[in-house]
């Protein structure tokens, strides 16, 4: 019976190897260059206060702003309104803005949340870039929170530094008004996070995060991911150049209209997870400690 026993768990690791290294072939063939960061030309321009075309800025210009807010929205008629009244309000009791506060741009295709955060990023002008999520979950003024542990991390290593974002803090709490079937799903996507590409933060998904531009422009210009895991990738970049990242709890309310499926998105996330851990280990994707944005 032993010897059996040991035959079939001999059997079941050599079938798990297999699988594996099948699997990482798979994921280093089907691998792509980076994505293609080439702008439509309708895409280089935005429309200014006096409706005429103006080109956008790059990100390798000077900064001419304290601060841009990027805002991916996609189908968000009835949430971004609000969630614009709050955060404009907020940044125009702080500073007197122009006509230029508001600045959209179209994307001819869609990207994915992580290709529309990333054009928006290498088109703004602020020395702090803040992703913010269209349905306003998180409130504007926490914004504060993430300037202070910005902060707190000085001296930045070549100007860089991130801070994001959390809502580790209501765990507790979202588990209790959660099914057991979505809180298995979060817990094995936070196991499959920390196991495969990102240590020591908590909460990898809260869409509230703010980074010198410095930082923003060395991990948007690696990123390969540009649906919903961009955010792991982003982080994964960022540990790797050895960025310091703050984890700051913020406020955070659940917002009808959520476009994620449970099980589906977490299931392609899940995926893309193991395809970013694998395409970087197999060197299928590399990072470079001198890249440049593209």
């Amino acid at each position: 019976m032993v010897p059996l026993l040991l035959q079939l768990a001999v059997l079941g690791a050599a079938l798990a190897a297999v699988a594996l290294i099948l699997i990482s072939f798979v994921a280093f063939i089907t691998a792509t260059e980076m994505p293609h960061l080439h702008r439509h030309e309708d895409e280089k321009f935005f429309l200014n206060a006096r409706v005429q075309r103006e080109a956008l800025p790059s990100i390798r210009d000077s900064p001419t702003k304290q601060l841009s807010v990027v805002v991916p929205s996609y189908n968000e008629e009835k949430r971004l309104p609000v969630m614009m009244d709050e955060a404009l309000g907020y940044l125009e009791e702080r500073q007197k803005y122009g006509s230029d506060k508001v600045r959209v741009i179209t994307l001819v295709k869609n990207r994915g949340k992580g290709g529309a955060i990333r054009m928006g990023v290498f088109s703004s002008r602020g020395k702090k870039i803040l992703m913010a999520d269209a349905d306003g979950a998180t409130k504007f003024p926490d914004i504060e929170k993430l300037e202070k542990g910005l902060n707190d991390l000085q001296p930045w290593p070549d100007q860089m530094a991130i801070a994001c974002g959390s809502r580790a803090h209501l765990e507790k709490e979202s588990i209790a008004q959660r099914s057991y079937f979505r809180t298995l799903l979060m817990y094995g996507f936070h196991f499959l996070v920390w196991f495969l590409c990102v240590k020591g933060i908590r909460d990898t998904q809260c869409g509230f995060k703010l980074l010198t531009r410095e930082a923003a422009s060395r991990t948007f210009s690696s990123l390969h991911i540009e649906r919903w895991a961009f955010d792991v990738e982003l982080l994964y970049i960022a540990q790797f150049f050895k960025i310091p990242i703050a984890e700051i709890a913020v406020n955070w309310t659940e917002i009808e209209g959520s476009k994620l499926v449970p099980f589906w998105s977490w299931l392609q996330m899940g995926k893309d997870l193991l395809l970013i851990r694998l395409r970087y280990l197999t060197g299928a994707w590399r990072l470079e400690q001198t890249r440049k944005v593209n």
